[in-house]
């Protein structure tokens, strides 16, 4: 089975009570687990919880969920931890809760390597970045890969850097820059083995979990897709994204 898990985290350092936050009139959490469901490859969609409130929302609007504890420190550990109550889940998908806009089929472009590619054990999205706003933003993080789209690094800086260019409207005319979309795919023994493994020094340094993953060897692939994505960090963003909802969704 294919199972879409979504960590919800309430106490959000950034945005206290994430999921429960309003958008046109429902949670946000209610948003993206709706959009999943419109995968034509996910056999389930469960929420991993951490807070009854959170999980009485769910239930009331029909989704499911999986109370996991709340001293987890990240999503994948989350997801890790509620994986393993489900033994059928062979290919795993760890979908943001704070992307109440993403659509099913970006999620089933990442699933789509892992079906068609045994060797295959992660994957994740990237999309070319088109603004220089994205490029400068160190909450936009950066992926560069290699020319089978296996990621060679991830960072909060613009990378890769490009010398000749003399502005950062050149550099993102002049090359090919791309910022990571923070939903992975993982067959289930990949992502066990991930999250048993300690923090490693770049994850550390830069506060991004997926180098743990190539500090430790492991090979991700990489989906470039065409679909914007619109995640939710800060009240800003929540804005953002009421006022999306408000233009281009709820017409």
């Amino acid at each position: 089975m294919i199972i879409g898990i979504i960590p919800a985290r309430f106490a959000s350092t950034r945005l206290m009570g994430k999921p429960l936050a309003d958008i046109g009139g429902k949670p946000m959490i209610q948003h993206t687990y709706e959009n999943c469901l419109k995968s034509k490859l996910l056999n389930e969609v469960i929420v991993a919880v951490d807070d009854q409130k959170v999980a009485q929302v769910i239930n009331e609007f029909g989704g499911k969920s999986i109370m996991t504890p709340k001293n987890i420190q990240t999503g994948s550990d989350r997801i890790a931890f509620a994986a393993r109550s489900l033994p059928n889940a062979k290919i795993i998908v760890n979908i943001q809760g704070d992307e109440p806009f993403i659509k099913g089929a970006m999620i089933d472009q990442a699933i789509e390597p892992l079906l068609f590619d045994l060797s295959v054990n992660v994957s994740t999205l990237a999309k070319k970045i088109e603004t220089v706003q994205e490029l400068k933003s160190a909450s936009v993080v950066k992926v560069v890969f290699d020319y089978n789209n296996f990621a060679l690094y991830f960072s909060r800086s613009p990378i890769p850097f490009v010398r000749d260019a003399k502005t950062n409207l050149e550099r993102i005319v002049n090359a090919d820059i791309y910022k990571h979309i923070g939903l992975y795919v993982y067959r289930r023994e990949a992502l066990l083995r991930f999250t048993e493994l300690e923090q490693t020094d770049l994850e550390k340094i830069e506060k991004l979990e997926q180098l743990r993953m190539l500090e430790n060897s492991f090979k991700i692939k990489i989906v470039v897709t065409e679909y914007e994505n619109l995640a939710v960090d800060t009240p800003e963003d929540l804005d953002r994204a009421r006022f999306y909802y408000a233009k281009f969704v709820n017409r």
